[in-house]
């Protein structure tokens, strides 16, 4: 295998060597190189369920290839190589900054549920004698209004957890279930500066002012709406299968409220940091998680005993997740570094911010919502606070419209791994597809028509 790669790597240097030494390389033989391999990763990533391969194994793969393929052009061409790992330092800060992040909500996770915290949910859900039915409308609530506060992967990560307490094998409410949390938490995301790192970057680039983005709740909620309701249709309108008398009480071990607490400690810390003090927000996610540290230390003294042990939480986290992660945004900072992502601020000159707008959400599920809205902004196109308020709203919630186009999406598959895939997804990808269309048309009338 190492014989057959460096034989690549040494062709594929071959092939550039001689070509143009500008930077902006997209249609060079390095710009081709580059995409064609990304969009050959790309290919298997989607197909995983039919090659039966990890989607992480390709993600990381072309994710590192491909400034391997960068490097050895810059070395042929005699090209200045610091502007490479400048390129690229950058990028690991930014990837870094996401893994913690998901490090630490991961991490929370696995000690609630650990601690019954979800077990006691799931009781108190199914004991009342919820149907299937009412059960997937209110875990979407419950994802649309507290994505808003905690963040769409970390609502999503937490609401597929449940969906799994409740029943981990009747597929009619799983799947349908997942695409309802994962869309509601990227709609929910939408309207709110902390909802997603795609709202914060607009926000912290004063593109919108903080209330304005509230301005977006009309359109997230009915497009959400709209898609749930679809959704709904398919989900048994029938009890779990088992009767809420036979069900043993589960309560919340101790300590377990005071999980909570951090945790919801910790999301407001990672707000205030990153919005008062211009830190990353993993800052203080990582902050909450030495709390939540030195709570279970001192829990542990006071017991006289070593329940509470947080490295064990940590080794429960879904490693592929944070993997496929650094693997896809690699690839796409490929993409970028060789220029293929330098073109936008052309496309809106040429076809006028409203399409391009609309269109940023299809290349957000196919892409990634987050280096999307990072070249708009770095393209900086001329545009008012409408049409930044539509990008922003069609950049969080199109990612849903493929599984693995949002990190909600992407963390619900690792979540619930079999269950909830590309292919299952795509099942129901046409009601998605009424909510965002439904979403814009809403937009459209409040701030075009209405002039609001």
């Amino acid at each position: 295998m190492s014989r057959i790669l460096f034989l690549l790597c040494f062709s594929i240097s071959f092939l550039l060597a001689g070509q143009t030494h500008e930077l902006n390389l997209a249609f060079s033989a390095l710009g081709v190189s580059v995409l064609i391999i990304f969009v050959l990763g790309y290919y298997f990533i989607a197909a995983e369920e039919k090659y039966h391969i990890n989607k992480t194994k390709p993600a990381l793969f072309i994710g590192t290839f491909s400034f391997i393929v960068v490097g050895i052009y810059m070395v042929v061409n005699d090209l200045d190589t610091q502007i490479l790992e400048e390129s690229v330092n950058h990028l690991i800060l930014e990837i870094a900054q996401i893994v913690f992040f998901l490090i630490a909500a991961m991490t929370f996770i696995e000690a609630l549920i650990e601690r019954s915290v979800f077990e006691t949910l799931k009781y108190k859900l199914v004991s009342k004698g919820y149907t299937y039915r009412k059960l997937f409308w209110l875990t979407g609530i419950l994802a649309f209004f507290i994505s808003p506060i905690a963040d769409n992967l970390t609502t999503a990560l937490i609401l597929s957890t449940v969906l799994l307490t409740i029943d981990k094998h009747n597929k009619e409410f799983l799947i349908p279930g997942a695409i309802n949390i994962v869309v509601a938490a990227n709609a929910g995301g939408a309207w709110s500066p902390f909802g997603d790192i795609t709202t914060l970057m607009v926000w912290t680039a004063k593109k919108a002012t903080f209330f304005e983005f509230f301005a977006l709740f009309p359109a997230s909620f009915i497009g959400w709406f709209l898609t749930a309701y679809l959704l709904s249709r398919y989900v048994p309108d029938v009890e779990p299968n088992f009767h809420k008398d036979n069900l043993e009480k589960v309560e919340i071990k101790p300590g377990g409220k005071v999980f909570i607490v951090l945790g919801f400690l910790t999301i407001a810390l990672a707000v205030f940091i990153h919005s008062i003090c211009d830190l990353p927000a993993m800052w203080g996610m990582i902050f909450g998680l030495s709390l939540l540290s030195l709570y279970m230390y001192f829990f542990n003294r006071k017991q006289g005993k070593k329940d509470l042990n947080i490295f064990h939480y940590m080794t429960r986290i879904e490693m592929d997740t944070l993997l496929f992660f650094f693997g896809i945004l690699s690839a796409v900072g490929a993409l970028h570094f060789v220029g293929w992502l330098a073109y936008a601020s052309d496309l809106y000159t040429k076809f006028g911010a409203t399409s391009i707008n609309i269109s940023v959400g299809f290349l957000s599920a196919i892409v990634d919502n987050v280096p999307v809205m990072s070249a708009v902004l770095k393209a900086n196109p001329s545009m008012d606070d409408t049409q930044w308020l539509l990008v922003t709203l069609t950049a969080g919630i199109g990612g849903s419209l493929i599984s693995f186009g949002s990190a909600a999406g992407v963390g619900v598959m690792g979540k619930m791994k079999g269950i909830y895939t590309f292919n299952s997804h795509l099942k129901y990808a046409w009601t998605i597809l009424v909510g965002y269309i439904v979403s814009i048309i809403v937009w459209y009338v409040q701030f075009q028509l209405l002039n609001l």
